[in-house]
């Protein structure tokens, strides 16, 4: 696997190798070893969730506070999408800057969203299929989140905002400025 730090401290894309020929594909999605070398912590993933959703859709940003902080491991299994985190540590040098990746099925890659770090998608293809990994179990009272079109984190979803289909709950989150701190 090859672990490619990003512009935010402890956030990584992740490509594993991928071993072609006539019968398809092998690869090794995950191994605690590996992952825990690549991203220099111990980090022990204890829950899947698994979404399937519609071009145009956005879901995030979303983070856990406190005890029940999450890490999480993204991959799409089918289709494609910008992956979205952004840095809401308040004493980190990069609070408030964003990471975004395209993740699909074809490109295999996964995404390193360490504690501390509000998350998000978006579908770009007609469909997508995501998997993630959380370290910590989800907790509905330590729920927090930041409103996806924050004028001072200034995402570049490249969608128009009138096709983007957005749950209620996500409509009306605190800007980044008003949001619960995560720790």
């Amino acid at each position: 696997m090859n672990f490619i730090p990003t512009k935010l401290e402890g956030c990584f894309i992740i490509e594993p190798k991928i071993i072609l020929d006539e019968r398809g594909y092998f690869m090794e999605s995950f191994n605690e070893r590996t992952f825990q070398n690549g991203v220099g912590q111990e980090v022990h993933f204890v829950q899947d969730n698994q979404s399937y959703s519609s071009k145009g859709v956005l879901r995030g940003l979303h983070y856990q506070t406190g005890e029940h902080a999450q890490a999480k491991l993204v991959r799409v299994l089918q289709g494609e999408v910008l992956d979205v985190a952004v840095d809401i540590r308040p004493n980190s040098p990069t609070f408030g800057h964003y990471e975004a990746v395209v993740l699909s099925g074809d490109n295999q890659r996964q995404f390193f969203v360490p504690r501390g770090f509000a998350h998000g998608f978006l579908v770009l293809s007609d469909t997508a299929t995501f998997f993630y990994k959380c370290d910590n179990f989800y907790n509905k009272e330590s729920e927090g989140g930041i409103i996806y079109n924050d004028k001072s984190i200034n995402i570049d979803w490249s969608f128009s905002s009138d096709k983007l289909i957005i749950s209620e709950k996500d409509k009306v989150q605190p800007t980044i400025e008003n949001a619960p701190k995560a720790w």
